[in-house]
């Protein structure tokens, strides 16, 4: 039976940096978080977000007089909004690591992002029979025009695997296979950035 996982949610946290527009994010915020079902216990952090939208709102104000600190104190209320804004991202990422099936459902209640996932191709490859008895051709997709590969093959399934030689070419034969086997490969690339992602696991009987 296969399991079905579902992916982490996750909230993004960038914030706007004008001010009306922070005041802006920062009551829709509030709002959405106000008498939402899914944050019953957000009273603390819905006050602390208002009161730091009132400060900064009058802050703001008084910034526009141009008198002297005035805009020194206006950054300072800046800050705790921003300050009680992450608190309240936090709080909300919380919930939706409490109940990751309706983790995005969660996150966009509160008028939060959810971040885009990236879905990762796995890095495809193909085994066919070689030309002598008891091995096996490994052909895979070049990803870079100095990429090294790196191969591994399995007898058992993929419980454990024994490491090939690195190639700098996509392909590999590989000799000295037990024919009859259902020998099980895998590779992935290696670059100048680091190892990319194991590919799926092929299998072949060995002849």
């Amino acid at each position: 039976m296969s399991t079905i996982v579902t992916p982490r949610s996750v909230a993004v946290g960038k914030f706007p940096s004008p001010v009306p527009a922070l005041l802006k994010f920062a009551q829709a915020f509030a709002s959405a978080l106000t008498n939402n079902p899914f944050f019953p216990d957000a009273t603390a952090i819905v006050a602390a977000i208002v009161a730091a939208v009132a400060a900064l709102t009058a802050a703001e104000t008084t910034a526009k007089t141009r008198v002297q600190g005035a805009v020194a104190a206006r950054n300072v209320a800046k800050t705790n909004l921003l300050t009680a804004l992450h608190a309240g991202k936090s709080y909300v990422q919380g919930k939706a690591d409490a109940n990751v099936a309706q983790g995005q459902a969660i996150i966009e209640s509160s008028s939060l992002t959810v971040r885009k996932t990236v879905v990762r191709q796995k890095f495809a490859f193909a085994a066919k029979p070689g030309t002598v008895c008891g091995t096996a051709h490994l052909t895979a997709k070049v990803t870079s025009p100095r990429a090294a590969y790196e191969w591994d093959w399995s007898a058992d399934g993929g419980k454990t695997w024994t490491t090939l030689p690195v190639t700098m070419q996509a392909k590999t034969t590989v000799p000295n296979l037990p024919v009859g086997t259902v020998a099980s490969f895998r590779v992935r690339p290696v670059t100048k950035t680091g190892e990319g992602d194991w590919s799926q696991v092929v299998t072949l009987l060995i002849k």
